[in-house]
């Protein structure tokens, strides 16, 4: 395939993105707060120049292969490769930055209108430019150790934001622990470049693709523990169970934080995997434990957002099940299915946080009204075997087979769950077969549209990513059955919540309302080992401050 640009342009157009923001993010604090429109105005047309490089890039790209660039590079002792400054461009690195540059446009935005008049305005541009330089970075980075450093730069700038109000104690706590996970998932990240490094003798992207789409049979014990570490980092970074509470508690930041957290930051654990593929595809153990993990936050999460009454804390719990099936396809191996999820679900976080504000106006609108609040197993059973017909039906007309294969079997298990949730609701529905019709032709193009994109993202990933090389085996086969069995029971208990809560008993609810109690015994283990830095005492009122004469 012939690029339409020259090659050489592709690599100007990707560093664009990121260097446009970083000038942005060097300005000085008190500067940036004395000019607080100026600085809006400036971060604002610097997010859409980076967009404008990321959609240039996407065109220069000639999808054929990857592509490397090295422009400065020291060698390292003991044989483990060099660091380099570099950028490696392929499929994965430009849907990526043209996601993050698009909702760095849109959250830049909504933080001038949000923030106005605010005294430090101009310092949360600055902030926000640094957060999104280093989020590029990572994303177009090309060697493994400049990728690492990416990492931790980017947790680093965003710590700044979730602190952004400082004098809030819980605000304060929240990012505190998620500062300690990301130490960890730091360290972890860290450990596995330098046994790649060993193992390899290289840092560079290209060359551990190729030399380990190369190599067949045992990888070197090194590469295997380098797999696990991987797991561990990408589990931390997503708000993975038991290290999950952090990321329902930083609502306390701007809810353009929010949006860029939910949007964007949380869904680089499914993209370091993705990078990682090379690595992970050989390793059986970490590919396994990082679907388990995945599978375990997601049910955790899935029930207890039914039962939150507050928008952005039932949202972070969604973001939080969400970056549990993410990881459990990457776990899986189906990485293009992971790759569609991260996209839509970025897009979707993104404007569901942005419009959280007037999502008390969905409860004022008129509503389709519902036959009576009852659960029914008939109902349930006969809408799960249509769903299943259906996804089947429509799954083999795209020519997807699961036999030999217990991945797609388990994700073409949850399409027809997924759908079965459509047909649910229409047939609540007391207006008559009408609407039941009308949700069988919306199920319908709900599987077709799925496999259609599942088909387009397998086909932008070929090359990009590099397959799993083990034979699925006994434990492939355990963990999809395990996968489907937690899918159903989720549909069971979902309809259970939604139409009678009072069946679960209302011990279990409450126990469901307080995330089970899982991060209140994390919070108290952390404390005691790292605990929290307090506020300062005149941020905290006392008993003894003075009343004004205003009566404040």
């Amino acid at each position: 395939m012939t690029s339409p640009m020259p090659t050489s342009l592709t690599p100007a157009f990707v560093l664009a993105a990121p260097l446009l923001l970083l000038l942005v993010g060097l300005i000085p604090a008190a500067w940036a707060n004395a000019r607080p429109r100026t600085m809006a105005r400036l971060s604002g047309t610097v997010a859409w120049l980076a967009f404008v490089s990321a959609i240039l890039a996407a065109i220069a790209l000639p999808f054929d292969t990857a592509h490397a660039w090295r422009f400065f590079s020291i060698q390292l002792p003991g044989n483990i490769g060099a660091f380099s400054l570099s950028t490696y461009v392929n499929s994965v690195t430009v849907i990526m930055l043209l996601l993050v540059s698009f909702v760095g446009v849109v959250v830049t935005r909504y933080a001038r209108n949000y923030l106005a008049g605010d005294a430090d305005q101009g310092r949360f541009h600055k902030w926000l430019a640094l957060t999104l330089t280093a989020i590029l970075t990572l994303i177009v980075s090309g060697n493994l150790l400049m990728f690492a450093l990416a990492w931790m730069a980017t947790s680093l700038s965003l710590h700044q934001l979730l602190v952004f109000y400082g004098n809030r104690p819980a605000a304060v706590f929240a990012a505190h622990k998620k500062f300690i996970a990301s130490r960890i998932g730091d360290l972890s990240l860290l450990v596995a470049v330098f046994l790649i490094g060993f193992s390899l003798h290289t840092l560079e992207f290209d060359e551990v693709f190729h030399a380990l789409a190369a190599m067949h049979g045992p990888v070197p014990t090194a590469l295997n523990v380098a797999a696990m570490l991987i797991a561990v980092s990408a589990a931390l970074k997503s708000a993975q169970f038991p290290f999950h509470g952090w990321l329902i508690q930083v609502m306390e930041a701007p809810t353009p934080v929010s949006a860029l957290l939910h949007a964007g930051i949380v869904n680089a654990g499914a993209f370091l995997v993705i990078r990682m593929s090379p690595v992970m595809s050989h390793s059986e153990l970490a590919l396994g434990t990082l679907a388990i993990i995945g599978l375990v936050t997601l049910a955790l999460a899935s029930l207890v957002m039914l039962t939150q009454t507050s928008i952005k804390v039932s949202l972070a719990w969604s973001t939080t099940a969400q970056m549990g099936f993410m990881l459990l396809e990457c776990g899986l191996g189906l990485y293009s299915l992971a790759m569609l999820h991260l996209v839509a679900h970025s897009l979707y976080k993104a404007h569901a946080f942005l419009a959280s504000g007037s999502g008390v106006d969905a409860f004022r609108a008129p509503a389709i009204p519902y036959a009576a609040n009852e659960f029914r197993i008939g109902r349930l059973l006969g809408a799960l075997v249509i769903g299943g017909a259906m996804t089947l039906a429509v799954g083999t007309a795209f020519g997807i087979t699961v036999t030999g294969e217990p991945a797609l079997l388990a994700a073409g298990t949850i399409v027809a769950i997924a759908v079965t949730q459509l047909l649910l609701q229409s047939a609540g529905a007391i207006s008559g077969g009408a609407l039941l019709l009308r949700g069988l032709g919306l199920s319908a193009v709900v599987a077709v549209a799925y496999f259609t994109l599942h088909a387009l993202f397998e086909l932008l990933l070929k090359g990009s990513v590099l397959p799993v090389q083990q034979a699925p085996g006994t434990f492939e086969y355990a963990l999809a059955l395990a996968v489907i069995g937690v899918f159903l029971a989720l549909l069971v208990l979902q309809q259970l919540l939604k139409h009678n809560p009072a069946a679960l008993g209302e011990g279990l609810y409450m126990h469901l309302y307080n995330g089970l109690y899982i991060d209140v015994y994390i919070s108290r283990l952390l404390d005691r080992v790292w605990p929290s830095p307090r506020l300062q005492p005149e941020a905290e009122p006392t008993p003894f401050a003075p009343v004004n004469s205003h009566g404040g």
